[in-house]
């Protein structure tokens, strides 16, 4: 009796097994790679389609647009008419989380879009989006720069490059913090010999880069402005592909002018390509918000 009793549970694991969705660990009903990636399609072209009832959402889902909240279908969700081919993903399976830099469109004008995603149980507990639909909003404008994603951020680096999750962040840490302090030699962030800035389309800072060459082209030694305020969040780290994904509010400084005036600093989803020891690129969209607001998922 004993080994018909074991028989038959050996025989419900396989059955489970193979009944299991694609995706699915037994470990609850949490996300893989592709997983997540589907979740993020399934996000966009929702919100193309102006279907927010397409998703699967939890009941306590939490959205966001501009760290504003709001009902899941409001904001963009009512004036996005088109995705754009430009996409990068920025996969966490260990957070479950799932997040993007893209372009989309508006009536045929071009929109600078982020977005973060939390899956728990293989539904959206957490949508936290960033829209930017112009210079005035953006500082820097150039997303017809952004037709596809970077030879760069496409490169999946070797085993023999791949970092542990703690010293990919805390290489990418070195960044802001250098922002912090006014010098990226003083927190000594280790950039790669070719490394470069990508903001908003616009090629900030490396080789080849458009703000006050040559002294751009060195990330290492480029001049910066000490911003004692800086916050920085952690999103994502994606250690297959070796990135490092923040959100930072540089505060009070980080913008000239009349937008200093009306009290607005830069915040930006700033994705930071960190292997082999080294920091090889940071890719941003950013936008001028409140200097001293608050992020929205403290």
């Amino acid at each position: 009796m004993r080994y018909f009793k074991a028989f038959c549970v050996a025989a419900g694991v396989a059955v489970a097994a193979a009944v299991m969705p694609f995706g699915v660990s037994a470990q609850g009903a949490r996300c893989d790679r592709a997983c997540l990636t589907g979740m993020m399609t399934r996000y966009l072209n929702a919100m193309v389609a102006h279907d927010p009832a397409a998703l699967p959402v939890a009941p306590t889902v939490k959205f966001t647009e501009d760290t504003v909240q709001m009902k899941l279908g409001e904001g963009a969700w009512k004036t996005v008419t088109k995705l754009r081919p430009y996409r990068v993903d920025f996969i966490d399976v260990q957070q479950g989380v799932a997040a993007v830099h893209t372009v989309v469109e508006e009536n045929g004008a071009p929109v600078l879009f982020a977005a973060r995603l939390k899956v728990v149980d293989r539904r959206l507990t957490e949508v936290e989006t960033m829209v930017v639909r112009n210079r005035e909003e953006g500082a820097l404008w150039a997303p017809d720069n952004l037709k596809e994603p970077t030879a760069m951020m496409l490169y999946r680096p070797q085993a023999s490059e791949r970092m542990s999750r703690d010293q990919m962040v805390a290489i990418a840490t070195r960044y802001p913090e250098g922002l912090r302090m006014g010098s990226f030699e003083k927190s000594d962030v280790p950039f790669a010999p070719n490394a470069y800035r990508f903001e908003n389309g616009v090629r900030m800072a490396g080789p080849g880069c458009t703000f006050q060459p040559p002294s751009c082209e060195n990330m290492r030694t480029q001049r910066i402005p000490t911003l004692a305020g800086m916050k920085r969040r952690l999103v994502a780290v994606d250690e297959e592909m070796g990135v490092v994904l923040f959100h930072l509010a540089f505060g009070r400084g980080s913008l000239p002018g009349p937008n200093a005036q009306k009290g607005l600093g830069l915040v930006t989803f700033e994705a930071f390509k960190v292997y082999g020891g080294q920091v090889h690129a940071a890719e941003a969209i950013f936008e001028a918000q409140p200097a001293e607001g608050p992020f929205g998922w403290e």
